[in-house]
């Protein structure tokens, strides 16, 4: 059965109802959230059977992978090889509704990857919700945007979540609707951008980048 935790979506959300939903992805658990564009099915970075229920649920080809939520860019940073451009653009579109593809670092697991492309989607939301998990969690959230199989219908409340998901769910937050947009993607491959597929969140200005100095990552596991 789904843990239903109604949640106020903005301001600092209840402690104790967020603790409740990082046990159950501790556990091993699939949850529903809101973001700052759309609701989002996530699990724990390690969690593989949770994982499976996602593609599952989704009906994902094993080619197409989840994207992860940081609670900030230096978290990123361990999990995401930022270049001058990418971490300039990161700058400035995060937290916020965007999910930025970049090199995977050693970090990520070789089953979120794929096999040619080591590359994985980064995203450090504002919904204070979403980045109360992340926070919560101590380590990435694995996300995926909750949109229907077959259509290109988001879930934009609780009640969409159970009606097209319920059965792949451990806890559903219930907050207020949200926006009708998925996140927008763009992949930085070195200093090149490339838009691949445009949502929530303005676009205006983004190769206007100015160079600034990447943070540190890790290699191989270490910081240095």
């Amino acid at each position: 059965m789904t843990l239903r935790l109604a949640i106020e979506p903005w301001g600092t959300p209840s402690p104790r109802k967020i603790q409740q939903a990082i046990d159950v992805l501790h556990s091993g658990g699939v949850a529903a959230y809101p973001t700052d564009s759309i609701y989002a099915l996530g699990c724990a970075i390690e969690a593989r059977d949770a994982i499976e229920k996602i593609y599952r649920a989704k009906n994902m080809h094993k080619n197409q992978r989840l994207a992860l939520i940081c609670p900030d860019l230096s978290t990123a940073s361990h999990y995401g090889i930022f270049s001058q451009t990418a971490f300039a653009l990161a700058q400035r579109l995060f937290p916020g509704p965007f999910t930025l593809v970049v090199p995977a670092t050693r970090e990520v697991p070789r089953t979120l990857t794929d096999a040619k492309r080591r590359t994985v989607g980064i995203r450090v939301t504002s919904h204070p919700i979403a980045q109360a998990l992340a926070q919560g969690l101590g380590r990435p959230l694995l996300t995926s945007s909750a949109v229907v199989p077959g259509t290109h219908e988001p879930c934009r409340d609780a009640d969409e979540i159970l009606e097209a998901f319920g059965k792949f769910i451990d806890v559903l937050i219930d907050a207020e609707q949200t926006p009708a947009e998925p996140s927008t993607v763009i992949e930085v491959d070195g200093e090149d951008i490339k838009l691949i597929r445009q949502g929530q969140g303005s676009l205006d200005g983004i190769l206007d980048i100015e160079e600034v100095p990447a943070p540190e990552r890790a290699v191989g596991g270490r910081r240095r």
